[in-house]
């Protein structure tokens, strides 16, 4: 069916270039973001195997076709007989990356020029961020941006505007009553993450850090059954009555309903309908569209596009940003089909074997403790065959892939607690940061971007509020720092020590007790 777009027709966007924005996304940029996903998760892909069967995972799919032509156990390729040995070197680093960067709490810090609404705009910043997540949110906006390289942070205000008219009171950030009322209506305003699979921006013609519209596609299941042609009813095929009336295809078809498969040639089991929705974003309008109908619409009435776009690391003249999953792709299929031809050498060679010579029945008499061959033939011998060689080179370029990984990824095993032999004594913080100085690194340059679209979604819930008015708010106090802790252990004593220096110097008492982790709500903090 077709779309309307009437909106949208002042940023170029019509019918013909939404379907080609779809197209492209589909045939160019979802396969690969699916791939990025597929080695971060490394799930059970294909159908659920035969109990005697292991599943087949995502990453097997890397593996050279020497290796991966063997899943069939009837076949004489000695390929099909070989070890699969997978090992998902990526996702931990994943998690250790994000650990590092919302494994503690941030602060939001306002750079209003009062104190009073400083305190005010804290306060509502902190209860939006909440109702959509907290921290968990923080975290899982991380985890997809350090696997796709950038994620969107989408503002849905908009029941906060219906409900606008029951706002009463001064507005006023300065107020307490108007910062509770207004922090009461926090959960109106509610932080979506937008998956990079679903989103397919529309970006300025001069400018690929401007987006003039958002396009955000996804299924969903709606509360409805369809049913395949040739279904009777609710999808149910009635079975014939009497003792041995069921014939064999009645049988054949439940089997196939049970089972969530339909048989050949019977009508299909029942399922719950899937509804594709398409929703369209810009500054002045927005659309939703369900399976091409236009079902809801209307004003933009915060006045600009509600998204912050967030690189996990820049990349120069580009919309998407820089993953940490794709550099270590290669490196994983290297040390995945590293591992299976050593499981297949350990294989082949652990067992001890024998060869015997004028011994009958030689080949026949099983290999076990107490276990004798008697013959008569004064030429007979038993003779053991080596089992497993040591393979120096074999460990040595195992060991260069994991280095590779590390150097790559900036994540060491040292920050999932793996400690080696030759690291030494890493009592000292200073020892530990020297080690980890890689991921520091790496950590900091990330804060410059993510502190950024923080700042740019703190900026447009500010906005929400003024325009519902709320909470009004000048342009120039909606400026917000995000303050971001040591990811490392700190001494105690010396954050307190250097908090009363900072002190001294005139830091206002709200920013140390941020810095410290201290909210204002907090027991004993004032």
């Amino acid at each position: 069916m077709p779309y309307s777009l009437e909106p949208f027709k002042s940023i170029g966007l019509t019918e013909p270039l939404l379907r080609a924005l779809l197209a492209d996304h589909d045939r160019r940029r979802r396969p690969w973001l699916e791939r990025l996903w597929a080695y971060y998760r490394n799930p059970a892909v294909g159908a659920p195997p035969a109990p005697d069967e292991r599943p087949t995972l995502a990453q097997e799919a890397g593996l050279p076709p020497r290796l991966r032509g063997g899943r069939n156990a009837a076949s004489d390729d000695r390929g099909s007989q070989r070890e699969i040995v997978i090992e998902n070197d990526i996702g931990w680093r994943i998690h250790a990356l994000v650990d590092f960067m919302f494994g503690k709490p941030v602060s939001l810090v306002s750079g209003a020029r009062d104190a009073a609404v400083r305190r005010g705009v804290e306060r509502v910043l902190d209860a939006v961020f909440e109702a959509s997540g907290g921290a968990q949110m923080l975290q899982d906006m991380a985890l997809l941006a350090a696997v796709y390289g950038h994620v969107d942070l989408m503002l849905r205000p908009d029941a906060l505007f219906d409900a606008a008219d029951a706002a009463r009171g001064s507005a006023s950030p300065a107020d307490p009553a108007a910062v509770e009322q207004a922090a009461e209506l926090a959960p109106l305003a509610r932080i979506e993450l937008v998956e990079p699979r679903r989103a397919t921006p529309l970006l300025h013609p001069d400018d690929y850090r401007r987006i003039d519209a958002l396009i955000v596609r996804y299924s969903r299941e709606v509360n409805e059954v369809e049913t395949g042609s040739g279904a009777q009813g609710p999808g149910v095929r009635p079975l014939a009555a009497g003792a041995g009336a069921a014939t064999r295809r009645d049988r054949r078809f439940l089997r196939g309903l049970l089972s969530g498969r339909a048989p050949a040639g019977l009508a299909s089991a029942p399922r719950r309908r899937v509804r594709e929705i398409v929703e369209v974003f810009s500054a002045e309008a927005w659309e939703r569209y369900e399976d091409g109908v236009r079902i809801a619409g209307g004003e933009n009435r915060l006045g600009v596009l509600p998204v912050a776009h967030l690189q996990n690391a820049s990349q120069p003249f580009a919309y998407e940003g820089l993953s940490d999953v794709e550099p270590l792709i290669p490196l994983q299929d290297e040390l995945n089909t590293r591992l299976s031809d050593r499981a297949h050498r350990v294989t082949m060679q652990s067992f001890q074997m024998y060869l015997g010579k004028g011994v009958e029945e030689f080949g026949e008499r099983p290999v076990g403790p107490g276990q004798m061959w008697t013959t008569d033939n004064p030429d007979a011998s038993v003779e053991a065959i080596p089992g497993d060689a040591d393979a120096p080179s074999e460990q040595a370029h195992i060991a260069e892939l994991r280095e590779a990984m590390d150097k790559t990824s900036a994540v060491t095993p040292v920050a999932s607690g793996v400690l080696g032999g030759r690291l030494g004594n890493l009592s000292s913080e200073n020892a530990l940061r020297v080690t980890m100085l890689g991921m520091l690194s790496k950590t900091q340059r990330k804060r410059v971007t993510y502190g950024r679209a923080l700042a740019e979604m703190a900026a447009l819930i500010l906005r929400a509020f003024d325009e519902a008015g709320v909470l009004r708010t000048d342009p120039a106090d909606r400026a917000v720092r995000v303050v971001w802790p040591d990811p490392l252990p700190r001494d105690e004593r010396a954050l307190l020590e250097a908090a009363l220096h900072k002190r001294d110097l005139g830091v206002p008492r709200e920013r140390l007790l941020a810095e410290l982790g201290y909210a204002p709500g907090d027991a004993g903090v004032i």
